[in-house]
């Protein structure tokens, strides 16, 4: 079997340049090319994972198959690569600490002192290399989060150091991206800082192999000569990385840069059939072209930073994509409707053609959900939530229709005397936080003759999973004869998966996180069918007989 090689991927200069989504560019031709990828990523900071980070701090926290929680950049591989990740994919220093850790308390290292060189390396190394020992993947894209120079990042870069010279030139290449300011008082491109971080990175005793230059304007073949000359590399292997409209522009630009062939030619690999991507230009085709548009509100408790929810905004515009319409996000804190009267809620919210209330924890925003969905039942407008979203509207549902007053989840009133909501029993002795939900991939039987059904066109589907708290089975009676149906179930422990209320134009709430499972190729049936509806409300609602039904009453 042909031996696995390594593509790493570096920054420099400024965080944020966005390595994954060029790690994720390059996965996609290469992919196109006929190779086997996959794409990891290497997290400098302690925690064990994300799990336990607020989303102000690091953004979404993206969930795999088999219950990771990983870094948010998993999300964009699996959009562009349209393959399933895993706990292979994202490593973090605090997951390497805490092994080399357990092999000292077991004695492992037989009374050795255990140091960063070689004990933390030899971890890194071994983590690195998990994936390729599998023998499924041609080549394996290793992104190094933060930048050359950052104290935390120095092991992973040491790593890589001993890989490229242990591995052979031919086995494993760097991939550096820098950034190319752009100083408007001289109006030119300054290539000084890209000089900095390679030479920085070469203090390191790390050579790149080829450089992305990030830039907002394109750069002359005398800027690719000089930064080439100063930088160590061939011409050929200075990339343009210019600002694209769209993430999703940025794979036909990396063609256009012949990035791929210089990766392949640096690996010394055949470059097998040139990248056609025509499913992808077919998608950016109909994303660039719209026949229409829709209103969503994303409401939720996070919306300041668009990467609070990554992974639904994408699978939006995927599903619009779809039903070939501009797919408008109004993010719309939550917190900011609670003080409101269902009045005010209903201006607030009146020029909506969908609501999706977005997963969460905690009590802050929740009143707010709360009312959002309320107008939407009671407005009849398409509406759709997810997770912390479907359990806002069974307590919406539980207060409003069947006048159980005071309704609510243990998680927010653990004095409640209808808790609708309330904790699984095998999480009610869980203390630590970090790895304990209910995690990763689940099946879920749905009705026959429900929106559910209708999405998925069949009965049995899996979806990925991040809760501590369920439905209460034990009002699901009430909630039947109320016209709140369950329309998904886990056969395995009888839990609710999907609500509906089947009297509603389209109102689907559901447990699981679909978004997680939403890609480029593949959008998620759910969030098609959504904006499907949204589409056909806001058809109506600017209907000439609409409009005048309406001024007459």
């Amino acid at each position: 079997m042909a031996k696995t090689k390594y593509v790493f991927v570096t920054g420099g200069v400024a965080s944020s340049l966005g390595k994954g989504i060029l790690a994720s560019s390059l996965g996609k031709l290469l992919q196109e090319r006929g190779f086997s990828v996959t794409i990891q990523k290497l997290d400098p900071y302690i925690n064990v994972d994300p799990g336990t980070l607020n989303p102000y701090e690091h953004g979404e926290c993206f969930v795999t198959d088999d219950g990771a929680e990983t870094d948010l950049d998993l999300g964009h591989y699996e959009r562009f690569l349209n393959v399933s990740t895993s706990q292979a994919n994202n490593v973090t220093t605090g997951k390497i600490y805490l092994t080399v850790i357990q092999k000292e308390r077991r004695g492992d290292y037989l009374g050795k002192t255990v140091q960063v060189i070689p004990h933390i390396t030899d971890e890194i190394k071994r983590r690195i290399q998990m994936l390729g020992e599998t023998g499924r993947y041609d080549v394996v894209i290793t992104e190094i989060g933060g930048t050359v120079g950052d104290i935390e990042s120095l092991p992973y870069i040491e790593a890589v150091r001993q890989l490229k010279w242990e591995m052979g030139q031919d086995n494993a290449i760097v991939l550096h991206l820098t950034l190319l300011p752009f100083l408007s008082a001289s109006g030119e491109l300054k290539t000084k800082p890209t000089q900095h971080s390679v030479k920085m990175l070469l203090e390191a005793g790390v050579q790149c192999d080829i450089l992305a230059c990030r830039t907002e304007f394109n750069i002359d073949d005398d800027m690719r000569r000089k930064i080439a000359l100063f930088c160590n590399i061939e011409p050929s292997a200075v990339v343009e990385a210019v600002d694209a409209d769209t993430i999703y522009d940025v794979p036909l630009f990396m063609k256009d840069e012949g990035l791929d062939r210089e990766v392949l030619r640096k690996l010394n690999l055949p470059t097998g059939q040139e990248p056609k991507l025509i499913e992808w230009k077919e998608f950016l085709t109909r994303f660039k072209n719209p026949t229409g548009e829709v209103n969503i509100g994303l409401i939720g408790k996070y919306v300041e930073l668009k990467d609070s929810y990554l992974s639904i905004h994408e699978a939006l515009v995927h599903a619009g994509v779809k039903n070939d319409v501009k797919t408008n996000i109004i993010r719309i804190h939550s917190e900011d409707l609670e003080e409101l009267s269902d009045e005010e809620v209903a201006r607030e919210l009146g020029d909506l053609d969908g609501i999706l209330v977005a997963p969460g924890f905690g009590s802050r925003g929740i009143e707010g959900k709360i009312k959002a969905i309320k107008y939407a039942r009671t407005g009849n407008v398409p509406f759709f939530g997810i997770c912390l979203g479907m359990q806002c509207a069974v307590i919406e549902f539980a207060r409003n229709v069947l006048h159980l007053h005071g309704a609510n989840s243990s998680e927010m009133d653990d004095t409640t005397k209808f808790p609708v909501i309330h904790l699984q029993k095998d999480q009610v002795d869980v203390v630590d936080k970090g790895g304990t939900m209910r995690l990763g991939l689940y099946s879920c039987k749905i009705k026959k003759g429900t929106n559910a059904f209708a999405a998925y066109g069949e009965q049995y589907i899996s979806e990925r999973h991040r809760h501590r708290y369920e439905f209460n089975n034990s009002y699901a009676e009430e909630f039947e004869k109320g016209g709140m149906i369950t329309t998904g179930v886990n056969p395995e422990k009888s839990l609710v998966e999907i609500v509906e209320i089947p009297s509603h134009r389209w109102f689907t709430a559901v447990q699981f996180h679909p978004e997680y499972r939403s890609t480029v190729l593949n959008p998620h049936p759910v969030f098609t069918e959504f904006i499907k509806h949204a589409l056909i409300f806001r058809k109506e609602k600017s209907s000439p007989a609409k409009k005048k039904k309406t001024a007459a009453v």
